[in-house]
This record gives C-alpha cells, sequence and structure tokens, in this order.
C-alpha cells in the first residue's frame, strides 16, 4: 500500500504559533454543564455529557454550524473502556479554561469509534499519516469541511491548550497554508484507499510458505505474540498460522502459536480468577494488561482456544474456553441473547484497581499456610505491579506440582476453591464501568467463538447461546431492508457497515454447521445479496465500509488489511468462498478468488496483518472436503466428527436430504451415512466418524 508522506511544515508551525495560557480557572460543578450529547444512547458519548465543553455527536448538526460560522472542527474520538480517554476527559474536557478555549474557537465533535468506526477509520489514517502513529483518544482539527489539518492522540491539558490556540492562530492568520495541507492530507489518505483489481495470477504453495515463514519469524520464540514490547492478541491471525502449520506439517509456524496461546493463558492479561482477556499486555510477557475487557476480544479467542484444544486435547486451552465463556455470561451477557461491549479499565478512578491485590488481601480469604498458592500465581509482600499483584502463573501446573511434589487433581481443586472464594469478595468491589451497547459485529463474532467451542467441548448450553444470539442479531438488528450497527434501549440509530454484514454472515454460516437448519444459511445469503447491491464497489472489485447510502466523509474506504478484528472484506470473501460452496454458486467462488487478488500482493509481504487473505489463499490452494451427514443419527454424527481438528472440512446435513444440492440423494432407509466428497466427487458412504476420517487422512 502506497502512502503519500505530508508536509510536517504545518506542524512545526504550530509548535511556534503555540501560545500557552496562565490563566487558571477553577472547575465548576459538573452537573452545572448539559451539552448535546445528553440525548445519545452511546455510553461513552453520554460519559462527555456533562462537560462544560458544547460537545456535539456527529451529525448534520454540528457540521452545518462549522461551515455557516467558518469555524474549525475538533473530532475527539474514543471509547467507553479507554483509560486514556478518561484521563484527558478529567484533565481537559472538565476543565472549564480548555473548555472556554474550545467552545469559543472551535465546534466540538465526539465520537464513539466503537459506533461509527468509519469516521474513526479514515481520521485515524489521517493522524497515522501526518505523525506516524495512532491510538485513542485520537484528537483530530479540521477545517470547517471535515478535512484535518491536525492530529495527535492523548494530550496533557497544557499542551492540549497550547494545541488549540496554536492551530487557530495559523489558521486565522494562514488559511491558504491551512487548505493546502488538507489537501495533503486528503490525497495521502486517499491514496491508502486506492485498490486497484489486478489480474487474477495463479495460487502457488511457495508463495504461502515464503509469506508464513516470515510471519513466523515476527513471533517472540519464548512468549509467542508479535515481537515487541506490548503484546496484542490476534485471535484470527492465530486460527490462520495454526491451520497452516497443521496443513502443511510446519512445526515452527504450529510451535508459535501453541506458544502464544500457552503463555497469554499463564500471563496477567488473562483473567486467573475470574476468566477472559484483557485488550492487551503493556510488556512482552503478557504480564501486566491494559485492564479493559472487550467482548470481541474474547469472542475471537473463544475461536483460537476451541480449535487449539480440538488439535491438542490440552487441558489448558479447555479451562480458558469455560473461563472465558462463564466471564463473558456472567458480566456482559444481557439475558434476553445480546452481549454488552466492553468492560472499562478503571474502577474507583484507578486502573486495574478491581483486578489487583496486595498478598494480605488473598491470605484473608483464603487463609493463612497457602505458600503454594501463593508461589503459584507470583504473589508476593511487594507485589509485581506497583505495589500490588497482578495474578500470572510463571510455571505450569504439571511442572510446578512435580516440583513440590504435589498431586496435580488434588492441587487443582485448591486452586479453583480459592479462586471462586477470591472472585465472590472480588465482586463485592466497586465494579469497572459497563459499557452496555450491542454491536452487531461484535455479537456475530461471539456467536461464531460460542460455536467453536460448543464444537469443540460438545456443551450445549453453548449451541443454545450461540442461536439466541444469532436469532437476536437476525430479528433485531435486521429489519427485513437493513442491517444495524448498534442497539441500546430499545432502539437501533446507525446502518451497519461492512463489517457488520461480514461477521453476521460468518455467524450465521457457523450457526448452520451446528445445527444443519438451512434457514441460517438463507439468512447469510439474504444479507450477502443487500451487501452487493449497498456496498460493492464496481471500480475496485471490494465492498465500501459503508452502505452508498449513508453520508459520505472526507474520503472513502475498501479496507482490506486485518486488526484485532479482520477486515470486512477479507471476512466477505471468506463467506463467499463457504457460502459458494454450500449453496453451488460458482459466481461466488470466482468473487472471492477475484477480491483475493487484491490483497496478494500485501498478504506475501506482510501475512500478518492479511492474515485472513491468507487463509482463503490456503483454501483455494487445496479444495476443502464437503462432508455431507444425512440420517435419523446426523446431529450424533455431526457433534462427533466436528469435535476433530479438520480445518479444510465443510459440514454438511440432517435428517432428511434438504435444499442443498450436496445432499440430494443421499438418504438411505434406517442408516445415517456419511459422504466425503472433494470437487463435486464422493468417496464411497461410511456409517463412522472413524471412517469418516480415515477418507480424509
Amino acid at each position: 500500500m502506497h502512502i503519500r508522506k505530508v508536509s510536517l511544515v504545518f506542524i512545526t508551525a504550530i509548535i511556534h504559533l503555540a501560545l500557552t495560557s496562565s490563566c487558571q480557572t477553577k472547575n465548576k460543578a459538573m452537573h452545572e454543564y448539559t451539552n448535546k450529547l445528553i440525548a445519545e444512547s452511546s455510553p461513552y458519548l453520554l460519559q462527555h455529557a456533562h462537560n462544560p465543553v458544547d460537545w456535539y455527536p456527529w451529525g448534520e448538526e454540528a457540521l452545518k454550524k462549522a461551515k455557516e460560522e467558518q469555524k474549525l472542527i475538533i473530532v475527539s474520538v474514543g471509547y467507553a473502556a479507554c483509560h486514556w480517554c478518561h484521563v484527558m476527559e478529567h484533565e481537559s474536557f472538565e476543565d472549564t479554561t480548555v473548555a472556554n478555549v474550545m467552545n469559543k474557537y472551535f465546534i466540538s465533535i465526539k465520537v464513539d469509534r466503537e459506533e461509527r468506526p468509519d469516521i474513526d477509520q479514515v481520521y485515524m489514517d489521517a493522524a497515522q499519516l501526518m505523525t506516524g502513529q495512532g491510538g485513542w483518544p485520537l484528537n483530530v482539527i479540521c477545517l470547517p469541511d471535515g478535512r484535518p489539518i491536525y492530529a495527535g492522540t492523548y494530550f496533557s491539558k497544557q499542551n492540549w491548550l497550547k494545541v488549540l490556540k496554536g492551530v487557530h492562530n495559523f489558521y486565522e492568520k494562514n488559511p491558504e497554508k491551512a487548505h493546502e495541507q488538507a489537501q495533503k492530507v486528503q490525497d495521502g489518505v486517499a491514496q491508502m484507499s486506492i485498490l486497484a483489481a489486478p489480474e487474477q495470477t495463479g495460487l502457488e504453495v511457495n508463495v504461502l510458505a515464503k509469506a508464513a515463514k516470515d510471519w513466523v519469524n515476527s513471533y517472540d520464540e519464548k512468549k509467542g505474540g508479535r515481537k515487541g514490547r506490548m503484546k496484542f492478541p490476534m485471535p484470527v491471525s492465530l486460527e490462520v498460522l495454526l491451520e497452516y502449520g497443521v496443513l502443511y506439517k510446519n512445526e515452527d509456524a504450529k510451535n508459535a502459536v501453541l506458544t502464544t496461546l500457552n503463555s497469554m493463558a499463564y500471563g496477567g492479561i488473562y483473567d486467573q480468577i475470574g476468566g477472559g482477556f484483557a485488550r492487551y499486555s503493556t510488556d512482552p510477557d503478557w504480564h501486566v494488561p491494559h485492564f479493559e475487557k472487550m467482548l470481541y476480544d474474547n469472542g475471537q479467542l473463544l475461536s483460537a482456544y476451541s480449535k487449539a484444544y480440538k488439535l491438542t486435547a490440552n487441558p489448558l486451552y479447555k479451562q480458558v474456553v469455560e473461563k472465558t465463556i462463564s466471564f463473558c455470561q456472567r458480566e456482559l451477557y444481557n439475558g434476553k441473547g445480546a452481549f454488552y461491549s466492553s468492560l472499562d479499565a478503571d474502577s474507583e478512578g484507578a486502573e486495574g484497581k478491581y483486578y489487583v491485590w496486595t498478598k494480605n488481601e488473598i491470605v484473608s480469604v483464603i487463609g493463612g499456610n497457602q505458600q503454594n498458592y501463593l508461589d503459584y500465581y507470583d504473589i508476593s509482600e511487594k507485589g509485581n505491579w506497583e505495589g500490588k499483584n497482578v495474578l500470572r502463573i510463571v510455571t505450569p501446573l504439571n511442572d510446578f506440582c512435580n516440583q513440590r511434589n504435589l498431586d496435580t487433581a488434588t492441587f487443582k481443586q485448591l486452586l479453583n476453591s480459592h479462586n471462586q472464594a477470591l472472585l465472590k469478595v472480588r465482586e463485592q468491589r466497586v465494579h469497572p464501568g459497563l459499557d452496555d451497547k450491542i454491536l452487531t459485529s461484535w455479537n456475530a463474532l461471539m456467536v461464531s467463538g460460542l460455536a467453536d467451542a460448543y464444537e469443540a467441548l460438545g456443551n450445549e448450553n453453548y449451541r443454545e447461546v450461540a442461536l439466541n444470539t444469532g436469532n437476536f442479531i437476525w430479528h433485531t438488528m435486521w429489519d427485513g431492508k437493513v442491517l444495524h450497527r448498534n442497539f441500546k434501549e430499545g432502539k437501533v440509530t446507525i446502518n451497519g457497515f461492512i463489517e457488520d454484514y461480514a461477521a453476521a454472515i460468518q455467524a450465521f454460516i457457523k450457526l448452520y454447521q451446528i445445527s444443519f437448519d438451512e434457514a441460517w444459511l438463507t439468512r447469510a445469503d439474504t444479507l450477502m445479496q443487500v451487501a452487493f447491491k449497498n456496498y460493492f464497489n464496481h471500480d475496485n472489485g471490494l465492498f465500501n465500509f459503508k452502505s452508498a447510502a449513508d453520508e459520505g466523509l472526507y474520503v472513502s474506504k475498501s479496507a482490506i488489511d486485518d486488526n484485532v478484528i479482520p477486515s470486512g472484506n477479507s471476512m466477505m470473501a471468506l463467506n463467499l468462498y463457504y457460502l459458494g460452496h454450500y449453496l453451488y454458486k460458482e459466481g461466488y467462488l470466482k468473487q472471492a478468488k477475484n477480491m483475493l487478488a487484491s490483497a496478494t500482493p500485501y498478504l506475501t509481504q506482510q501475512a500478518s496483518f492479511y492474515y485472513n487473505w491468507f487463509n482463503l489463499y490456503q483454501k483455494l490452494l487445496q479444495p476443502p472436503y464437503e462432508i455431507a451427514i444425512v440420517g435419523s443419527k446426523a446431529d450424533n454424527l455431526r457433534k462427533q466428527l466436528a469435535a476433530h481438528y479438520v480445518p479444510q472440512a465443510i459440514l454438511l446435513g440432517g435428517q432428511e436430504e434438504g435444499q442443498l444440492e450436496l445432499l440430494q440423494m443421499k438418504k438411505v432407509s434406517g442408516k445415517t451415512m456419511v459422504y466425503v466428497c472433494q470437487n463435486k466427487t464422493c468417496k464411497l458412504p461410511v456409517e463412522t466418524v472413524k471412517d469418516a476420517l480415515a477418507q480424509i487422512h
């Protein structure tokens, strides 16, 4: 992807022109102020509704006012669980000195990046282009037409005041240079978004192998994860690399994934007491997390650990899956089929306070004489983080027990008992803030995670919850014409983005796979048709991020790079691949291959950031096994077969033949038969999973 570098002349000018305010104004009581955010449903926006800043939500009112008054626009983007967003709010946006400057010279717009990833994405691109980095809070200053001219992340109060006054002065004195800067930024971001539709070329195993080698070399050999001073879970990338390692017998790739999964499960990023994962680790050892917990991380990590459990039968992975689902159901489930978005990093104004312990606090709960428990979780008097303890496992369970001559089963029971006691006490603390908005794509990712967990562990509750959440998406987020992005207090207010369609279609395909109810494939195909109608870009052969019916931004996007959540385009390409096989739609398969052609130059250079495309590439290289199960015992045999790690398998079937082409003429009276098919050719039918696996292997 070619990125045009923007001149730093303007940024330098800002620094030279910035003025330092010596005026100190005492904050007034928060309840004295109310701004336009008070009518919003987003918990993040509502957090700022009583700031003295005259915040507007993104919309026509604010944008029109900026143009009419020819004022610069501040676009400030964050999310409810963001620690530094809270810090900047407290230091600057609750301060009347800062608010007075913002209100006098700017139109200020607050954006919840989770509700509006479209806005976040185009302004984050601008920030990365101008500064070489990004993050949240994201604060962008724009011309009255919405084009950015300055961007940054967190600012202290004094620095923010300098920026505000400096940018305003620059705009007043040098409007032509400000417009020149805006045009350079717009051109640069637009260049990032240009994706031509290249000619499709053949697929080669050696291309995949080279990309995989570079990918594996980017991993930390000892602790897993991408090398660096911080570690971020990238759940789907782990699934993809594991699949590659197994299909191509690449032990380095497989070990890189398993090392990562082990280290995460041992680390403080995983809540050893209550289950579930935090957003990321602030160190290379997965020890101290940034404590917010996001639904999308946990839903996707369910899939990664479930598939690893299928492959290895490692009880650690099973435990992680079970405890993570328990966490999600306990703290994020609304009881009516949907999951909330996140838990804050902070409680009582302090990051991580809810999760950390002193040694004395733990001993007071579990009693004295429990040195083994304390040592196992690295608990000490001085603490392992800022005088407190973030529970982590330094030595794996079996090794720890062997070193101390402990009975593993007995010690495991003791761990569970003490953890339950600590969890009960912890729940009496002031809880982190809950972001209780419901997002379509994140719930769909949770559906996929629950479906994978059901396949791996066979727990019927997981299937039931997955189906309930799938039905919530279909009956609440889909109105018969469009899929919506968000749900809060009985209302949907934002049209879905391609990410929402892609994740929902993926979830519905998974629900078919665990139920053999063809209605889910019909629903998936319905959403696919709407996506083609409203989002497809015929110029580049990809899907736009936003519907053609929605208001435009200063640039349009057809993103293909995969982040912690895969891009909408890569998910859609894989959905086309699966639906093409299930529904016998050759056009879908052809479209998936065409989309892959756009991404191939990038995945070969940086597979870890185009991992879903890598996944499609390897699937197209090895035709799938279409495994049809027909007869009265179809669900039982499906359950047995799905518990095995066979990543290239596509399961379909039912008690009757159904409507799918591959199921026709496969019912045998009084028997349940399994047909292993490939390239539209089926082997002789068998009656056991063992025989079907033998045909595959």
